[in-house]
């Protein structure tokens, strides 16, 4: 039996040299691995993702990250060829809302203009005005024309929170997605007392981001506490002089953060906020996924057409 460490560093070596001769390019989610995310040639969250897809040249995209990321790969770049290493890596966010009933919504509030997180499936995509991310949801629902009602889908804590930075009027659907719903059943008030110095980085996805709005007349100006995408975090992170953060979002985020700033502590603000989904990706099916160049993720060029229109809109913006 081969050392594992061997083992890892040689299938290290493999997926770079097929990454040349193939013409490949990996992209990792801030929640993958560890392992997965040092191999990658770009980690970054659901917008950073999407625009790395949208301007490679490369001619094989190897998505680590969940289905319909890698639907959103192949819709921006339909002429490339788009791998996810294992087709059993899908979200529970996404799963939460189906294009029929997405547009059984929309007969009930003609007229309102619909917004759709990106972790979405294509067809539901495909029946959407704009899709936004953590990092540009209340950007882009700025920019909407203010008489408009807005239909927010799916998640819920972060159709909440956009609303309460907007005042918009938004109905919104009641999804979630179940790692960082997990979040919410924290007690915020002990985690303060047990990290008293430290900074308190909040997904907007997260239950407790709701939490922490309604402690706060001026929404989320909890002491010390900061509400982020995970690429906002990395941003916070890197230009912060604080040495202790407490991180409410999954924690595959904290590999890189770690590596960013070796020299500070970093907690989960939940041991159990893991998505068992982004771990199905291992480097052993990376290295699969790319010599034997499956699985491919290939939407339907209609449909893709019109999900193509509500991606670049939020591009745009």
């Amino acid at each position: 039996m081969k050392d594992d460490k061997m083992t890892e560093e040689k299938m290290i070596e493999e997926i770079k040299k097929l990454k040349k001769e193939k013409n490949a390019v990996i992209l990792a989610h801030n929640y993958q691995l560890p392992e997965v995310q040092d191999i990658a040639d770009f980690v970054g969250d659901s917008l950073g993702l999407s625009q790395q897809a949208a301007k490679t040249d490369a001619d094989i995209i190897i998505f680590c990250g969940v289905h319909f990321m890698a639907e959103t790969a192949s819709i921006i770049s339909p002429n490339k060829k788009v791998l996810i290493p294992d087709l059993e890596a899908g979200c529970s966010l996404a799963a939460s809302i189906t294009a029929e009933q997405l547009r059984e919504w929309k007969k009930e509030n003609p007229g309102a203009v619909v917004v759709s997180y990106v972790n979405t499936t294509a067809a539901v995509k495909a029946e959407s005005d704009y899709c936004v991310t953590s990092s540009n949801a209340v950007r882009v629902v700025e920019s909407i024309p203010s008489n408009k009602q807005i239909l927010f889908l799916p998640d819920r804590f972060l159709g909440g929170y956009v609303k309460a930075m907007t005042g918009r009027d938004i109905k919104i659907w009641d999804g979630a997605c179940h790692v960082h719903e997990k979040i919410g059943e924290i007690d915020f008030d002990e985690s303060t007392k047990e990290h008293p110095d430290a900074e308190f980085l909040i997904h907007p996805e997260c239950g407790c981001s709701s939490s922490c709005m309604l402690k706060s007349q001026v929404y989320f100006d909890c002491p010390s506490t900061h509400i982020y995408s995970t690429e906002g975090m990395i941003n916070h992170v890197n230009e912060s002089d604080s040495k202790e953060f407490v991180i409410a979002t999954e924690t595959g985020i904290l590999h890189r953060l770690k590596k960013l700033k070796p020299e500070s502590d970093f907690y989960p603000i939940s041991e159990l906020s893991v998505c068992e989904y982004m771990k199905m990706i291992t480097l052993e099916k990376v290295f699969k996924s790319l010599l034997l160049e499956q699985y491919e993720v290939k939407v339907d060029s209609v449909l893709a057409e019109r999900a193509r229109l509500p991606i670049q809109r939020m591009l745009e913006i």
